[in-house]
């Protein structure tokens, strides 16, 4: 639906309109596609490779009406989601029919659709490659490759080869530029992980060079965090097959988050897939995004956007530099008087209309972890949560209806369900139901919009910021970053119910 797609403010959006028509230096037009993919109905059981090419051109049709349409709309790079040519759920035996053989491009350069002999069974490589060149536009797809292996290697598989789950670009005359294996897998039975991470990047006339990673590597370190720390990458392609989960996982929230946090440009292409609730994709920079997220409609959605380019830089990217403000900025206004009661003994009696009453921490279950969760009880104040020794704070004020339930949870520990990773997580989150203990539930719609500080005693520096509104809106903070040994943002005045305020902290180390 039309009004479900939110994009950048009229001014930004005019203001690079105008610098698209001009094609003045420092800006470029992105496109990502979500596609809606045609998939295999029985995707467990083999097929010849006749029929796996007669499936994936049904996707590579609709490709190639995207790559038009974006050339005309100006674009000189696209993004294709994950899975979005062949699907997914195969074995390692049904996928074979599907693999294709991608050279190593710092090797090997190659024009699949210059040279289509060069290699056998390239079929979908020389589709891609046309599509890049006819339209001398940069094209990112993801496809399943495979590559030899010889027995003396201690990690080969019994079949002599790997099967990897592959980003693979192609410059604007169709060469191969870049292929990448993804090295965290999601429950993809049919793909190898690559014995060492891959850390691959391209660069283009347009906008420098490009880092690529694919879907749930954005959760890890590596290849992820290494293209940014140390390649000082400030622009990523992200081709995902991303399931929503909300309150703190949704493919825009994570998106939008990243980018925030490292201070770059996300071309992330998501899979439409409602029955899965598979939707999310945008184009973000640090601080606007087109983003659509849509799981009413069956359709793909093509984006495109001009938007400034960042260069690649030598200095460290996160926030904790970036968004760096002094102590004299933290406190919200009306908030400052405000106590809070942190145990039955002290006195709190109500005395005071500022004062809130103590309330016992509880515990519910929220993305699968056992949250330490406290109520909002007022429509102001001051509260706090612990897990442990990693405390969350939070000053706020938020607006009728009162009977909407809102609490503050805090989570240190490591994950282990669907990945095993280490968070430190303070979260503000509207509950959907009627009683406390739904609190860390899922739920689109929040009619109460609040203004909040939020922070928390962090060990790790990687902290990923968001907050989501109602009906699946994003917005940024006004301010974050590092007071003393806490982390913070601010938001004040939201315009929409707020659905999730969340710092999420990924403590690398640990996991």
């Amino acid at each position: 639906m039309d009004w479900k797609i939110l994009a950048y403010s009229v001014g930004f959006y005019v203001c690079h309109v105008v610098v698209s028509s001009l094609h003045r230096r420092g800006y470029y037009t992105a496109a990502v596609y979500e596609h809606q993919v045609i998939l295999n109905p029985d995707p467990s059981v083999p097929l010849s490779r006749q029929s796996a090419l007669q499936h994936m051109k049904k996707n590579l049709d609709i490709y190639e009406e995207q790559v038009a349409l974006a050339a005309k709309k100006g674009a000189q790079l696209i993004v294709f989601p994950e899975d979005g040519i062949h699907g997914f759920n195969f074995t390692r035996q049904s996928i074979e029919p599907y693999l294709e053989w991608i050279p190593d491009p710092k090797s090997i350069k190659w024009s699949p659709c210059a040279n289509p002999g060069r290699f056998p069974n390239t079929e979908v490589l020389q589709q891609l490659s046309c599509m890049a060149k006819t339209n001398r536009i940069y094209l990112v797809a993801n496809m399943p490759d495979w590559q030899e292996c010889l027995p003396r290697d201690p990690y080969c598989p019994p079949d002599g080869r790997y099967q990897f789950n592959t980003d693979v670009v192609f410059s604007d005359d169709g060469t191969i530029v870049a292929r990448y294996h993804k090295q965290n897998l999601y429950f993809e039975a049919a793909f190898d992980t690559p014995v060492d991470p891959e850390y691959v990047f391209f660069d283009t006339p347009f906008a420098g060079l490009f880092g690529v990673f694919t879907c749930f590597d954005i959760l890890f370190y590596e290849p992820a965090v290494t293209l940014i720390e140390k390649f000082k990458l400030k622009q990523i392609v992200y081709p995902t097959a991303w399931m929503n989960q909300l309150p703190l996982l949704s493919a825009i929230q994570m998106q939008r988050s990243f980018a925030s946090a490292f201070g770059l440009n996300l071309l992330a292409a998501n899979i439409h897939q409602t029955d899965l609730d598979m939707t999310g994709s945008g184009i973000y920079t640090p601080s606007l995004s087109v983003y659509h997220h849509d799981m009413d409609s069956h359709n793909g959605k093509l984006l495109v956007a001009t938007i400034p380019i960042i260069p690649d830089s030598s200095n460290d990217a996160l926030v904790d530099n970036w968004h760096l403000i002094s102590s004299r900025t933290l406190n919200m206004a009306k908030t400052n008087n405000l106590q809070f009661c942190s145990s039955e003994s002290e006195a709190c009696s109500g005395h005071s209309p500022n004062q809130v009453p103590f309330v016992k921490p509880f515990h519910a279950l929220m993305m699968y972890d056992n949250y330490t969760f406290t109520p909002l009880l007022a429509e102001e104040g001051n509260v706090a949560v612990c897990d442990g020794s990693f405390c969350c704070h939070l000053s706020y004020e938020r607006s009728p209806p009162s009977h909407e339930l809102y609490a503050l949870g805090a989570f240190n520990g490591l994950h282990v369900v669907h990945g095993t990773y280490y968070l430190e997580v303070c979260a503000l989150v509207k509950c959907p139901g009627s009683d406390w203990h739904s609190c860390g539930g899922g739920t689109v719609h929040a009619s109460s919009a609040l203004s909040f500080h939020l922070w928390g005693n962090f060990t790790t520096r990687f902290i990923f910021p968001q907050i989501l509104a109602s009906e699946m809106q994003l917005d940024i903070p006004d301010k974050m970053g590092w007071e003393k040994e806490n982390f913070f943002m601010t938001k004040n005045n939201m315009s929409a119910g707020l659905i999730t305020a969340a710092l999420y902290g990924r403590v690398y180390e640990k996991s």
